[in-house]
Protein backbone atom coordinates (compact mmCIF):
# COMPACT_ATOMS: atom_id res chain seq x y z
CA UNK A 1 0.00 0.00 0.00
CA UNK A 2 1.78 3.41 -0.80
CA UNK A 3 1.59 6.38 1.32
CA UNK A 4 -0.82 9.18 0.66
CA UNK A 5 1.56 12.05 0.21
CA UNK A 6 0.82 15.43 2.21
CA UNK A 7 -0.81 18.19 -0.06
CA UNK A 8 0.89 21.72 -0.67
CA UNK A 9 0.16 24.58 1.70
CA UNK A 10 0.60 27.90 1.87
CA UNK A 11 3.09 29.72 4.34
CA UNK A 12 1.28 30.91 7.62
CA UNK A 13 3.32 34.04 7.34
CA UNK A 14 1.79 36.49 5.29
CA UNK A 15 5.48 38.46 4.05
CA UNK A 16 6.14 34.94 2.82
CA UNK A 17 3.49 33.05 1.16
CA UNK A 18 5.73 30.40 -0.34
CA UNK A 19 3.97 27.28 -1.21
CA UNK A 20 5.71 24.28 0.69
CA UNK A 21 5.07 20.39 1.27
CA UNK A 22 5.16 19.71 4.96
CA UNK A 23 7.20 17.56 6.11
CA UNK A 24 5.59 16.85 9.62
CA UNK A 25 2.04 17.28 10.95
CA UNK A 26 0.61 20.42 11.85
CA UNK A 27 3.59 22.69 9.96
CA UNK A 28 2.85 25.77 8.80
CA UNK A 29 5.88 27.51 8.04
CA UNK A 30 8.02 26.99 5.20
CA UNK A 31 11.42 27.08 7.05
CA UNK A 32 12.91 27.70 9.94
CA UNK A 33 13.26 31.61 8.96
CA UNK A 34 9.67 31.49 8.89
CA UNK A 35 9.12 29.81 12.09
CA UNK A 36 11.11 32.46 13.59
CA UNK A 37 8.75 35.12 12.54
CA UNK A 38 6.18 33.28 13.43
CA UNK A 39 6.98 32.88 16.83
CA UNK A 40 5.92 35.69 18.84
CA UNK A 41 2.20 35.58 17.35
CA UNK A 42 2.20 31.94 19.17
CA UNK A 43 3.74 32.83 22.42
CA UNK A 44 0.72 33.99 24.56
CA UNK A 45 -0.83 30.74 23.01
CA UNK A 46 1.66 28.97 24.23
CA UNK A 47 2.31 30.45 27.50
CA UNK A 48 -1.54 29.78 27.96
CA UNK A 49 -1.47 26.21 27.19
CA UNK A 50 1.58 25.54 29.59
CA UNK A 51 -0.13 27.41 32.29
CA UNK A 52 -3.63 25.01 31.76
CA UNK A 53 -0.98 21.99 31.56
CA UNK A 54 0.54 22.71 35.15
CA UNK A 55 -2.56 23.61 36.79
CA UNK A 56 -4.05 20.52 35.53
CA UNK A 57 -0.75 18.51 37.20
CA UNK A 58 -1.23 20.62 40.16
CA UNK A 59 -4.89 19.45 40.92
CA UNK A 60 -4.07 16.12 39.91
CA UNK A 61 -0.87 15.61 42.56
CA UNK A 62 -3.50 17.32 44.97
CA UNK A 63 -6.38 15.32 44.50
CA UNK A 64 -3.61 12.04 44.71
CA UNK A 65 -2.12 13.61 48.58
CA UNK A 66 -5.36 14.33 49.76
CA UNK A 67 -6.47 11.79 52.73
CA UNK A 68 -9.67 9.81 53.00
CA UNK A 69 -10.82 12.39 55.62
CA UNK A 70 -10.30 15.36 53.34
CA UNK A 71 -12.62 13.31 50.98
CA UNK A 72 -15.09 12.89 53.43
CA UNK A 73 -14.99 16.94 54.23
CA UNK A 74 -15.19 17.15 50.68
CA UNK A 75 -18.86 15.16 50.50
CA UNK A 76 -19.99 16.14 53.26
CA UNK A 77 -19.71 20.35 52.34
CA UNK A 78 -21.51 19.13 49.05
CA UNK A 79 -24.25 17.34 50.96
CA UNK A 80 -24.47 20.38 53.32
CA UNK A 81 -24.93 22.80 50.44
CA UNK A 82 -27.68 20.60 48.61
CA UNK A 83 -29.69 20.86 51.71
CA UNK A 84 -29.37 24.40 52.39
CA UNK A 85 -30.50 25.10 48.79
CA UNK A 86 -33.36 22.20 49.30
CA UNK A 87 -34.42 23.95 52.52
CA UNK A 88 -34.20 27.82 51.10
CA UNK A 89 -37.46 28.65 51.22
CA UNK A 90 -38.33 26.36 54.84
CA UNK A 91 -37.20 28.31 58.29
CA UNK A 92 -35.18 27.10 60.44
CA UNK A 93 -35.92 22.85 61.55
CA UNK A 94 -35.25 23.95 65.09
CA UNK A 95 -36.72 27.42 66.03
CA UNK A 96 -38.79 28.68 62.79
CA UNK A 97 -36.79 31.99 62.16
CA UNK A 98 -36.38 32.82 58.84
CA UNK A 99 -33.86 35.12 57.36
CA UNK A 100 -35.92 37.82 58.15
CA UNK A 101 -35.87 37.47 62.11
CA UNK A 102 -32.85 39.86 62.70
CA UNK A 103 -33.37 39.40 66.09
CA UNK A 104 -32.39 35.47 66.36
CA UNK A 105 -29.32 35.30 63.58
CA UNK A 106 -27.03 37.64 62.05
CA UNK A 107 -25.67 38.15 58.68
CA UNK A 108 -28.71 35.60 57.95
CA UNK A 109 -25.93 32.27 58.39
CA UNK A 110 -27.16 29.21 57.72
CA UNK A 111 -26.00 25.39 58.48
CA UNK A 112 -27.35 22.17 57.49
CA UNK A 113 -27.68 20.50 60.99
CA UNK A 114 -27.86 16.53 61.33
CA UNK A 115 -30.67 15.40 63.45
CA UNK A 116 -28.76 12.76 64.63
CA UNK A 117 -24.84 13.81 64.60
CA UNK A 118 -22.21 12.45 62.65
CA UNK A 119 -20.07 11.77 66.02
CA UNK A 120 -23.30 9.45 67.67
CA UNK A 121 -23.90 8.00 64.28
CA UNK A 122 -21.61 8.29 61.43
CA UNK A 123 -23.63 6.01 59.02
CA UNK A 124 -26.28 8.75 58.84
CA UNK A 125 -24.10 11.37 57.46
CA UNK A 126 -25.16 11.95 54.28
CA UNK A 127 -28.36 10.92 54.74
CA UNK A 128 -30.50 13.49 53.37
CA UNK A 129 -33.19 12.99 55.82
CA UNK A 130 -31.49 13.54 59.01
CA UNK A 131 -29.87 16.60 57.48
CA UNK A 132 -31.89 20.22 57.08
CA UNK A 133 -31.28 23.98 57.26
CA UNK A 134 -31.01 25.04 60.60
CA UNK A 135 -29.61 29.08 62.07
CA UNK A 136 -26.37 29.04 63.17
CA UNK A 137 -27.81 30.01 66.71
CA UNK A 138 -29.41 26.58 67.07
CA UNK A 139 -26.97 24.46 65.22
CA UNK A 140 -23.85 26.26 67.23
CA UNK A 141 -25.00 27.92 70.57
CA UNK A 142 -27.21 25.33 71.14
CA UNK A 143 -25.84 22.32 70.10
CA UNK A 144 -28.23 21.51 67.65
CA UNK A 145 -31.35 22.37 69.67
CA UNK A 146 -32.28 18.82 69.46
CA UNK A 147 -35.58 18.33 71.35
CA UNK A 148 -37.05 21.51 69.44
CA UNK A 149 -35.15 19.91 66.87
CA UNK A 150 -37.20 16.49 66.74
CA UNK A 151 -40.64 18.12 67.06
CA UNK A 152 -40.70 19.92 63.66
CA UNK A 153 -39.16 16.82 61.98
CA UNK A 154 -41.45 14.93 62.86
CA UNK A 155 -44.26 17.52 61.43
CA UNK A 156 -41.54 17.93 58.52
CA UNK A 157 -40.92 14.10 57.15
CA UNK A 158 -43.86 12.09 59.70
CA UNK A 159 -43.09 9.98 62.77
CA UNK A 160 -42.26 6.64 60.65
CA UNK A 161 -39.30 8.09 59.10
CA UNK A 162 -38.12 10.10 62.36
CA UNK A 163 -38.48 6.43 64.26
CA UNK A 164 -36.55 4.84 61.45
CA UNK A 165 -33.60 8.00 62.04
CA UNK A 166 -33.59 7.03 65.26
CA UNK A 167 -33.19 3.36 64.52
CA UNK A 168 -30.34 0.94 64.79
CA UNK A 169 -28.13 1.52 61.40
CA UNK A 170 -25.44 -0.60 60.36
CA UNK A 171 -21.54 0.84 60.25
CA UNK A 172 -21.01 2.39 56.79
CA UNK A 173 -17.44 2.67 56.15
CA UNK A 174 -17.05 4.08 52.59
CA UNK A 175 -14.54 4.15 50.12
CA UNK A 176 -12.77 6.70 49.50
CA UNK A 177 -14.33 6.10 45.29
CA UNK A 178 -17.65 5.94 47.22
CA UNK A 179 -16.87 8.99 49.18
CA UNK A 180 -16.27 10.71 45.70
CA UNK A 181 -18.97 8.76 44.03
CA UNK A 182 -21.16 10.98 47.27
CA UNK A 183 -19.64 13.94 46.30
CA UNK A 184 -20.19 13.81 42.64
CA UNK A 185 -23.86 12.98 42.93
CA UNK A 186 -24.74 15.75 45.51
CA UNK A 187 -22.78 18.76 43.51
CA UNK A 188 -25.30 17.45 40.30
CA UNK A 189 -28.32 17.89 42.66
CA UNK A 190 -27.15 20.90 43.65
CA UNK A 191 -26.29 22.10 39.88
CA UNK A 192 -30.13 21.13 39.12
CA UNK A 193 -31.26 23.03 42.03
CA UNK A 194 -29.71 26.02 40.76
CA UNK A 195 -30.79 25.53 37.23
CA UNK A 196 -34.76 25.42 38.31
CA UNK A 197 -34.06 28.11 40.47
CA UNK A 198 -32.68 30.11 37.83
CA UNK A 199 -35.32 29.02 35.11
Amino acid sequence: MIAKQPKPKKCRVTACGASFVPLRLGQAVCSPACAILDAPKNQDRARKAIAQRERRDIKVRKEKLKSRADHLREAQAAVNEYVRLRDACLPCISCDSTPNDNDLMTGSRWDAGHYRSVGACPELRFEPLNIHRQCVKCNRNLSGNAVEYRIRLVLRIGAEKVAWLEGLHPPCKYTVEEIKAIKAKYRAMTKELKKGEAA
